[in-house]
């Protein structure tokens, strides 16, 4: 049994991170802000005797003492991140300062949830990790890119100056259950409308290109990565390797829904890739990973939890969701 945080372990990967590792039987700490997360992402951990709530923000020092470290939090969508550019990179370099050291008073292993936003808009494809990103550092996402990417140095600089264990996992799109209907990101964006008859907003021509991870699939993969013991820190990209445009993913969440929605486009966001998709090899090769979820199977699941909920409990977080 370890004593394990996760920070924004209220949110939708933290919250799944969390019920798996209360259920492999770790004394598992939740910190989160409830800036984009839900309580109820958590509530029904509350009662178990191994699982504990903190409402805290990362940017100011915590002391805790732990055996491992999830670095989970962290506005990931771009309408939440964009909404307070200046606390999103806050969150990601103070976020990481102050986790690292309680990691170095500890003893702790550390790991970075880190993204495929740090690629910018990638010339190279599929993304290895040797490519070093076409980020643009003065633009509307930099704050997020930008503020991942210097994370990933923190985490190595503590790595080779003071001995910190750490791991890094760069995260591609994910999708699947606990999703905030509003987060701004394309599955969800396309489930809420698709699900309500709205048209479905699509930016640019729809060509543009994602790989999609289930969620299950990407947090098996996280863990796997936490507890390799052959001094793998990576860092490592954890997706699904099967690649979709933009318009093909519309057209089968209208399928899945039997949605009378219709497409509607609207210009692309400045900055916004054109292509991403993961290269896996290292995944495979030092955790024995693959992702086992088809889109198909994965988008299905996710529209039946969609359809459980009642979309007047979720407000949206910020005003600059579509």
């Amino acid at each position: 049994m370890q004593r394990i945080l996760v920070t924004g372990g209220a949110g939708f990967l933290g919250s799944f991170m969390c019920e798996r590792l209360v259920a492999e039987g770790h004394d598992v700490i939740c910190l989160d802000n409830f800036f984009t997360s839900q309580k109820t992402n958590v509530a029904h951990l509350l009662g178990k005797p191994n699982f504990e709530l903190i409402r805290h923000d990362i940017t100011l020092p915590i002391f805790l003492e732990v055996d491992q470290v999830y670095n989970m939090g962290c506005p990931a969508a771009p309408g939440h991140y964009q909404y307070n550019p200046i606390k999103t990179m806050k969150t990601s370099v103070m976020g990481a300062i102050n986790m690292l050291g309680l990691a170095k008073r500890c003893g702790a292993r550390i790991l970075q949830a880190s993204t495929s936003e740090v690629y910018g808009d990638p010339e190279e494809h599929p993304q290895t990790e040797a490519y070093r990103g076409n980020v643009n550092p003065i633009g509307p996402r930099a704050c997020y890119d930008e503020g991942k990417r210097a994370a990933e140095t923190l985490f190595m600089d503590y790595h080779r100056m003071n001995k910190v264990d750490v791991r890094i996992v760069r995260i591609f799109n994910t999708y699947g259950p606990r999703m905030h209907p509003y987060d701004g990101r394309v599955v969800s964006n396309f489930i809420r409308q698709a699900l309500l008859n709205e048209d479905i907003t699509i930016f640019g021509d729809g060509q543009q290109t994602r790989s999609f991870c289930f969620r299950d699939d990407l947090v098996d993969a996280i863990i796997r990565m936490m507890n390799n013991t052959d001094g793998f820190v990576g860092p490592v990209n954890i997706g699904n390797q099967g690649e979709f445009t933009i318009r093909e993913l519309a057209e089968l969440v209208i399928e899945l829904t039997g949605s009378k929605s219709q497409l509607i486009q609207q210009p692309l966001p400045a900055d916004d890739p054109t292509r991403r998709k993961p290269d896996i090899t290292l995944a495979t090769k030092h955790l024995g990973w693959t992702p086992t979820t088809p889109l198909r199977d994965g988008l299905a699941k996710t529209i039946e939890w969609f359809q459980s909920i009642d979309l007047n409990d979720y407000r949206p977080p910020t005003p600059n969701y579509v």
